[in-house]
């Protein structure tokens, strides 16, 4: 019976070991020469038929255990016979016995195996081969039925919300995760929960031609401004008739002011305000495109919104050389933040790292900084005006009686230093 609980221990921990091996493990069994350890990734590339070569030995030995125990150590005669008091034997018996395989063939082998899984799993893998030659008619036909359940039983697939993933992610440890890389997680867990309205650029702050304007005019005006593709409209912003990409005019630099320069216009590619941008992006994809133009339920534009708002949700901003950080927003301290009114919501929260789940409550329709104070206070505050939500509180440092220019926010931390 030892000996049978000892066999039962080495098989519990080569089953720990062979399926604790990390991928540094992995590796360097690939990079090493010993056939030993060639044997292991034999074993490993067929993990089915390990599997069920040591469950089926850890039953038939604990069924060979039982045997031995009931027929020779308390069975009739045996080392711990009590005739007068079978009930008490029964009861020796089964926590003795359920002790012994408990601890000598399964714990205690499992903890020290899942500690030093490479050095167990090179100390039986040719204990395990054994086995593998003299089981394999039965594991054989164990994987053929389990290969038959898998076609008729199909796996229950289980579907997870956005904010359990945003809730799972808030609980790993920053320990465990770069904060760069945490801050990637989080923008690919919450990419397929927002819309185009969210991270587009208002139709206040586009930069669009008019589709009569003359050539030498156009070419001063996109020289000044920079932009690589910019839209074109007939007579009023809402009338967008296509998208001017710069590229295009570099060999017509030289014509007259009379050059047709509507013929080489691109078509515009129009998308509703509540798209979501993963959609989007396989749009952008699809089209080979990298501009759309978002328009309302009315059919008027709303703004637009270009590849690069997209990308930038999941690996946060990108500058290039014609940005200019101040014009959005500056940092003065860990603790307080200067942002144009103009700022998005989505911006605004990545900047000051925070949810932006905080501002949904209450930003109402708004999806701008400016817009979501004026929807907290139902009004236009005034200049040098403080307004407190949640753990913000929004100073305002320029406004007119028509729009909210410039905002301080400055965040309350619990156990503030500073």
């Amino acid at each position: 019976m030892f000996v049978l609980l000892l066999v039962v221990a080495f098989v519990s921990a080569a089953e720990s070991a062979f399926f604790s091996l990390s991928p540094n493990d992995l590796d360097e069994l690939k990079t090493s020469d010993s056939k030993s350890d060639q044997k292991i990734l034999q074993l490993i590339e067929s993990p089915k038929r390990l599997l069920g070569t040591l469950l089926i030995s850890v039953n038939f030995i604990s069924i060979a255990i039982v045997i031995i125990n009931s027929s020779f150590i308390f069975g009739d005669e045996g080392w711990f016979d009590f005739p007068g008091s079978p009930t008490l034997g029964f009861l020796i018996q089964v926590v003795v016995v359920t002790f012994l395989i408990l601890l000598i063939g399964e714990v205690t082998p499992k903890i020290y195996a899942t500690q030093n899984p490479l050095k167990i799993s090179r100390s039986l893998v040719y204990f395990v081969l054994l086995l593998q030659r003299l089981f394999y008619p039965i594991s054989s036909f164990l994987i053929m039925i389990t290969s038959l359940l898998d076609k008729v039983i199909k796996p229950k697939s289980h579907n997870i919300s956005v904010d359990e993933l945003s809730q799972a992610l808030e609980l790993t440890s920053d320990e465990d995760i770069p904060v760069e890389d945490h801050k990637i997680l989080k923008g690919i867990v919450k990419f397929g929960n927002t819309d185009v309205k969210q991270i587009m650029q208002s139709r206040t702050h586009v930069t669009a031609f008019e589709y009569k304007i003359g050539y030498t005019k156009l070419l001063a005006d996109i020289t000044a401004f920079g932009f690589s593709r910019v839209p074109i409209y007939k007579e009023t912003f809402d009338n967008i008739v296509g998208v001017l990409y710069t590229k295009d005019l570099l060999q017509y630099i030289n014509e007259s002011d009379n050059f047709n320069w509507q013929s080489i216009v691109r078509p515009p590619f129009f998308v509703p305000e509540n798209k979501k941008i993963d959609d989007l992006l396989r749009e952008f994809q699809y089209k080979k495109i990298h501009l759309a133009v978002v328009v309302d339920e009315y059919g008027g534009t709303s703004g637009i919104v270009t590849l690069e708002d997209v990308i930038e949700e999941i690996v946060g901003e990108i500058n290039d050389e014609f940005d200019d950080d101040d014009l959005v927003y500056s940092k003065l301290d860990n603790n307080n933040f200067v942002f144009e009114g103009k700022a998005a919501l989505n911006d605004v929260a990545r900047i000051l790292e925070i949810d932006r789940v905080d501002f949904e409550e209450a930003k109402g329709e708004s999806d701008s900084l400016a817009g979501l104070i004026i929807e907290i206070e139902e009004r236009i505050p005034t200049k040098n005006e403080k307004i407190t939500f949640k753990n913000l509180v929004f100073t305002i440092e320029s406004a007119d009686n028509r729009k909210i220019k410039r905002v301080k926010i400055t965040i309350e931390r619990a156990n503030d230093e500073e």
